[in-house]
């Protein structure tokens, strides 16, 4: 197949696009400057310029290819601007491949529903940022009635791996640098989903491969890890000491550390025999790789 995947050359994208061409799929990679566009041709894909506004670009290439995945979301301070620009895109990249049977993933979060684990089958809350991009995600289920194989990756709140440098893991290693202290909100019971970049990179290639019209996958690996247990673990590494500190502590991701939301991903094993096989996040923290300072 030659798919055209957007985000590409993003934390998610540099790992689903050696999964992709280990499998025998050409890949076009969407560049919006000339470092990505040098990732990716470094990496052997074929190199499209252009960003998620020039919406001629995308239908084209879209249209061009056997498949589309699409992952590129621009990660603004205006949400609703944000929202906006990815369900325009989502609705040309639709319309581009309607009635052609061929494959649209994008990529969207798992829900949170305080307290109680999520399924393939639920939906995203109904308010702030994951009601628009559960909006976009239903939009781009409906295109399976469109003649479109639609389907929805929901990745968990950390996709951990060597070379994560922006997610939500190095930001709490960074506030505990910050702090003095490794914390966690509340009594730290509240659970964290995750998932190995990896991992989460043979699903979208999977579902690109073949997943039915109008499904939702979970890439999930850790169904939810409690929160003192991550801080514990980073406390550990930075030899700091961890305790239970205010969410505004944190900033934005205050309120998400002060969620419970695990989530589940049986219904996608089941379809696709789909396992994580690479380490969990703990495993994963305790390698020591995101304690290392980047060269």
């Amino acid at each position: 197949m030659r798919i055209f995947v957007t985000g590409a050359s993003g934390w998610i994208g540099s790992a689903l696009v050696p999964e992709l061409l280990s499998a025998g799929h050409g890949v076009v990679g969407l560049a919006r400057s000339d470092a990505s566009a040098a990732t990716l041709e470094g990496a052997g894909t074929e190199v499209l310029r252009g960003a998620l506004d020039d919406l001629d670009t995308l239908r084209a290439a879209a249209a061009g290819s056997d498949g589309v995945i699409h992952l590129a979301y621009n990660h603004s301070t205006d949400l609703d601007a944000a929202a906006k620009t990815d369900s325009r895109v989502i609705e040309v990249l639709g319309e581009a491949l309607e009635g052609s049977g061929r494959p649209l993933v994008i990529a969207s979060g798992t829900p949170n529903l305080n307290g109680r684990v999520a399924t393939e089958r639920d939906e995203p809350g109904a308010a702030g940022v994951a009601a628009a991009r559960g909006a976009n995600a239903r939009a781009a289920i409906a295109m399976a009635g469109r003649g479109v194989r639609s389907c929805v990756v929901r990745l968990p709140r950390s996709v951990h791996g060597e070379g994560d440098l922006h997610g939500f893991v190095p930001r709490l290693i960074a506030t505990a640098h910050k702090k003095g202290v490794s914390g966690y909100v509340g009594d730290g019971s509240s659970r964290w989903p995750a998932v190995h970049v990896l991992d989460a990179a043979r699903l979208f290639r999977l579902a690109v491969e073949e997943a039915p019209g109008g499904s939702v996958l979970h890439a999930v690996g850790d169904e939810g890890v409690p929160t003192s247990e991550i801080a514990g673990c980073i406390g550990r590494h930075l030899n700091l000491p961890t305790a239970s500190v205010p969410a505004e502590d944190f900033g934005f991701l205050g309120l998400v550390l002060a969620g419970d939301q695990p989530a589940s991903s049986a219904l996608t094993r089941e379809l696709f025999g789909w396992r994580p096989v690479q380490p969990g996040l703990i495993e994963d923290l305790n390698q020591g790789h995101y304690f290392v300072e980047p060269a």
